[in-house]
Protein backbone atom coordinates (compact mmCIF):
# COMPACT_ATOMS: atom_id res chain seq x y z
CA UNK A 1 0.00 0.00 0.00
CA UNK A 2 2.90 2.40 0.82
CA UNK A 3 4.71 1.75 -2.57
CA UNK A 4 1.53 2.27 -4.19
CA UNK A 5 0.82 5.65 -2.63
CA UNK A 6 4.69 6.65 -2.83
CA UNK A 7 4.24 5.51 -6.53
CA UNK A 8 1.40 7.87 -7.05
CA UNK A 9 2.57 10.67 -5.26
CA UNK A 10 5.74 10.58 -7.52
CA UNK A 11 3.64 10.46 -10.58
CA UNK A 12 1.33 13.24 -9.52
CA UNK A 13 4.92 15.44 -8.91
CA UNK A 14 6.13 14.67 -12.26
CA UNK A 15 2.68 15.54 -13.66
CA UNK A 16 2.69 19.29 -11.76
CA UNK A 17 5.94 19.52 -13.16
CA UNK A 18 5.06 18.89 -16.67
CA UNK A 19 1.94 20.97 -16.29
CA UNK A 20 3.96 23.91 -15.04
CA UNK A 21 6.36 23.90 -17.37
CA UNK A 22 3.73 23.96 -20.49
CA UNK A 23 2.03 26.83 -18.82
CA UNK A 24 5.22 28.73 -18.43
CA UNK A 25 6.20 28.13 -21.93
CA UNK A 26 2.80 29.01 -23.37
CA UNK A 27 2.87 32.58 -21.61
CA UNK A 28 6.21 32.86 -22.77
CA UNK A 29 4.60 32.66 -26.47
CA UNK A 30 1.81 35.17 -25.23
CA UNK A 31 4.14 37.76 -24.33
CA UNK A 32 6.23 37.29 -27.38
CA UNK A 33 3.11 37.29 -29.69
CA UNK A 34 1.86 40.51 -27.64
CA UNK A 35 5.45 42.05 -28.95
CA UNK A 36 5.38 41.18 -32.17
CA UNK A 37 1.88 42.43 -32.82
CA UNK A 38 0.86 45.51 -30.69
CA UNK A 39 -2.75 46.23 -30.48
CA UNK A 40 -3.99 48.58 -32.69
CA UNK A 41 -4.85 51.02 -29.59
CA UNK A 42 -0.88 51.21 -28.96
CA UNK A 43 0.44 54.25 -28.85
CA UNK A 44 3.75 53.38 -30.58
CA UNK A 45 3.37 54.93 -34.46
CA UNK A 46 3.72 52.93 -37.35
CA UNK A 47 6.21 54.36 -39.43
CA UNK A 48 4.29 53.23 -42.31
CA UNK A 49 1.95 55.64 -41.15
CA UNK A 50 3.99 58.50 -41.07
CA UNK A 51 3.81 60.61 -44.38
CA UNK A 52 6.60 60.49 -46.27
CA UNK A 53 8.33 63.51 -48.55
CA UNK A 54 7.67 62.67 -52.34
CA UNK A 55 11.38 61.77 -53.48
CA UNK A 56 12.86 63.02 -56.97
CA UNK A 57 11.74 59.97 -59.28
CA UNK A 58 15.09 61.10 -61.53
CA UNK A 59 17.21 61.67 -58.66
CA UNK A 60 20.86 59.91 -58.48
CA UNK A 61 22.43 57.90 -55.52
CA UNK A 62 23.93 60.34 -53.11
CA UNK A 63 26.73 57.80 -51.97
CA UNK A 64 29.56 56.10 -53.84
CA UNK A 65 28.95 55.52 -57.33
CA UNK A 66 30.94 53.18 -59.83
CA UNK A 67 33.20 55.50 -61.87
CA UNK A 68 32.62 56.07 -65.48
CA UNK A 69 35.66 53.48 -66.41
CA UNK A 70 34.32 50.97 -65.03
CA UNK A 71 30.84 50.59 -66.06
CA UNK A 72 31.41 47.55 -67.49
CA UNK A 73 28.64 44.44 -68.08
CA UNK A 74 29.89 40.86 -67.47
CA UNK A 75 28.82 40.24 -70.78
CA UNK A 76 28.97 42.11 -74.11
CA UNK A 77 29.35 46.17 -74.00
CA UNK A 78 27.14 49.37 -73.20
CA UNK A 79 26.38 51.26 -75.92
CA UNK A 80 27.36 55.58 -75.68
CA UNK A 81 23.57 56.68 -74.96
CA UNK A 82 23.82 52.98 -72.05
CA UNK A 83 26.50 54.60 -70.43
CA UNK A 84 25.64 58.03 -70.32
CA UNK A 85 22.33 57.37 -68.70
CA UNK A 86 24.82 54.75 -65.83
CA UNK A 87 27.05 57.76 -65.50
CA UNK A 88 26.67 58.56 -61.32
CA UNK A 89 23.85 56.04 -61.31
CA UNK A 90 24.86 52.90 -59.98
CA UNK A 91 26.21 52.27 -56.89
CA UNK A 92 29.01 50.79 -55.45
CA UNK A 93 28.96 46.90 -56.01
CA UNK A 94 25.69 46.90 -57.92
CA UNK A 95 25.81 45.48 -61.06
CA UNK A 96 25.39 48.59 -63.91
CA UNK A 97 23.12 46.33 -66.04
CA UNK A 98 20.57 46.00 -63.09
CA UNK A 99 20.34 49.53 -63.42
CA UNK A 100 20.24 50.18 -66.87
CA UNK A 101 17.51 47.50 -67.22
CA UNK A 102 15.01 49.71 -64.13
CA UNK A 103 15.53 52.94 -66.73
CA UNK A 104 14.78 50.06 -70.31
CA UNK A 105 11.45 48.84 -67.85
CA UNK A 106 10.46 52.22 -67.47
CA UNK A 107 10.45 53.15 -71.17
CA UNK A 108 8.70 50.07 -71.58
CA UNK A 109 5.69 50.95 -69.07
CA UNK A 110 6.46 54.65 -71.09
CA UNK A 111 6.06 53.32 -74.39
CA UNK A 112 2.89 50.51 -73.50
CA UNK A 113 1.01 52.83 -71.62
CA UNK A 114 1.03 55.43 -74.58
CA UNK A 115 -0.54 52.55 -77.42
CA UNK A 116 -3.38 52.50 -75.29
CA UNK A 117 -3.62 55.93 -74.09
CA UNK A 118 -1.15 58.64 -74.54
CA UNK A 119 -2.74 60.99 -72.12
CA UNK A 120 -2.36 58.21 -69.20
CA UNK A 121 1.60 58.03 -70.25
CA UNK A 122 1.80 61.57 -70.28
CA UNK A 123 0.22 61.60 -66.86
CA UNK A 124 2.29 58.84 -65.26
CA UNK A 125 5.79 61.02 -66.41
CA UNK A 126 4.43 64.22 -64.84
CA UNK A 127 3.70 62.46 -61.71
CA UNK A 128 6.20 60.05 -61.41
CA UNK A 129 4.07 57.05 -60.95
CA UNK A 130 7.00 56.21 -63.81
CA UNK A 131 10.31 56.87 -62.14
CA UNK A 132 12.92 57.52 -63.60
CA UNK A 133 11.05 58.22 -67.03
CA UNK A 134 12.59 61.56 -67.81
CA UNK A 135 16.25 60.35 -67.82
CA UNK A 136 15.46 56.92 -69.47
CA UNK A 137 13.50 59.08 -72.18
CA UNK A 138 16.24 61.46 -73.35
CA UNK A 139 19.22 58.18 -73.29
CA UNK A 140 17.60 55.40 -73.39
CA UNK A 141 13.91 55.60 -75.83
CA UNK A 142 13.96 59.22 -77.52
CA UNK A 143 11.18 57.91 -79.66
CA UNK A 144 9.06 58.62 -76.57
CA UNK A 145 10.18 62.09 -76.04
CA UNK A 146 6.62 64.16 -77.46
CA UNK A 147 5.24 61.86 -74.30
CA UNK A 148 7.99 63.73 -72.19
CA UNK A 149 7.35 67.09 -74.21
CA UNK A 150 3.64 67.44 -73.26
CA UNK A 151 4.79 66.59 -69.61
CA UNK A 152 6.96 69.14 -69.05
CA UNK A 153 4.39 71.80 -69.98
CA UNK A 154 2.08 70.41 -67.64
CA UNK A 155 2.26 69.72 -63.58
CA UNK A 156 0.79 67.33 -61.25
CA UNK A 157 -2.88 67.98 -58.80
CA UNK A 158 -1.41 69.68 -56.05
CA UNK A 159 -0.65 73.54 -55.03
CA UNK A 160 2.12 74.52 -57.54
CA UNK A 161 3.19 78.59 -57.30
CA UNK A 162 2.73 80.44 -59.78
CA UNK A 163 1.96 78.83 -62.68
CA UNK A 164 1.92 80.27 -66.43
CA UNK A 165 -1.76 81.60 -66.88
CA UNK A 166 -3.73 80.00 -69.59
CA UNK A 167 -6.27 76.80 -70.04
CA UNK A 168 -5.22 73.72 -69.07
CA UNK A 169 -6.45 70.17 -69.19
CA UNK A 170 -6.66 67.98 -66.52
CA UNK A 171 -5.57 64.27 -67.66
CA UNK A 172 -8.76 62.45 -65.83
CA UNK A 173 -12.28 61.52 -66.31
CA UNK A 174 -12.91 61.65 -62.35
CA UNK A 175 -16.26 63.45 -61.38
CA UNK A 176 -14.59 64.66 -58.33
CA UNK A 177 -11.87 67.14 -60.03
CA UNK A 178 -12.29 70.43 -58.23
CA UNK A 179 -9.64 73.44 -58.77
CA UNK A 180 -9.04 76.91 -57.60
CA UNK A 181 -6.67 79.87 -58.79
CA UNK A 182 -5.50 81.89 -55.94
CA UNK A 183 -3.62 85.43 -55.67
CA UNK A 184 -0.94 86.69 -53.48
CA UNK A 185 -3.22 87.51 -50.72
CA UNK A 186 -5.11 83.84 -50.84
CA UNK A 187 -8.48 85.36 -52.45
CA UNK A 188 -10.03 83.39 -55.05
CA UNK A 189 -9.54 84.46 -58.44
CA UNK A 190 -10.93 81.60 -60.48
CA UNK A 191 -12.51 78.30 -59.68
CA UNK A 192 -13.83 75.27 -60.73
CA UNK A 193 -15.79 73.30 -62.19
CA UNK A 194 -18.39 75.43 -62.57
CA UNK A 195 -20.86 72.60 -63.21
CA UNK A 196 -20.36 69.08 -61.94
CA UNK A 197 -18.71 66.92 -64.61
CA UNK A 198 -20.21 63.70 -66.15
CA UNK A 199 -18.47 60.63 -66.47
CA UNK A 200 -16.38 61.42 -69.46
CA UNK A 201 -16.27 64.83 -69.18
CA UNK A 202 -13.33 67.08 -70.19
CA UNK A 203 -12.33 69.10 -67.09
CA UNK A 204 -10.26 71.98 -67.91
CA UNK A 205 -9.45 75.16 -65.52
CA UNK A 206 -8.11 78.65 -67.20
CA UNK A 207 -5.12 80.01 -64.66
CA UNK A 208 -5.66 83.84 -64.75
CA UNK A 209 -2.43 86.09 -64.95
CA UNK A 210 -1.63 87.16 -61.50
CA UNK A 211 -2.30 83.58 -59.93
CA UNK A 212 0.07 82.89 -56.86
CA UNK A 213 -1.14 79.11 -56.25
CA UNK A 214 -3.00 76.44 -58.45
CA UNK A 215 -4.61 74.35 -56.23
CA UNK A 216 -6.33 71.20 -57.28
CA UNK A 217 -8.27 67.77 -56.22
CA UNK A 218 -9.18 64.16 -58.23
CA UNK A 219 -7.62 66.07 -60.96
CA UNK A 220 -3.82 63.54 -61.28
CA UNK A 221 -2.53 66.10 -63.62
CA UNK A 222 -2.50 68.92 -65.70
CA UNK A 223 -1.33 69.44 -69.64
CA UNK A 224 -2.04 72.74 -72.27
CA UNK A 225 -5.58 72.22 -73.21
Amino acid sequence: MYRRSAAAAVLLAAALTLTACSSGGDEADSGAEAKAKPPASSSVPDPADTPQPPADPNAKPTGPVVPDAKLTPKTGSFTAEEKKYLSGRVPEKMDPAAVLQSGQEACQRVERTAKRDKDAATGAVITGEIAGAKDAINLLCPEQKPILAAAEKGFAEGAPQSPAPGTYRALTQATTCTWAAKGKDGAILASGPETAPKAGDKITATIPAGTAEFTSSGCYAWIPA
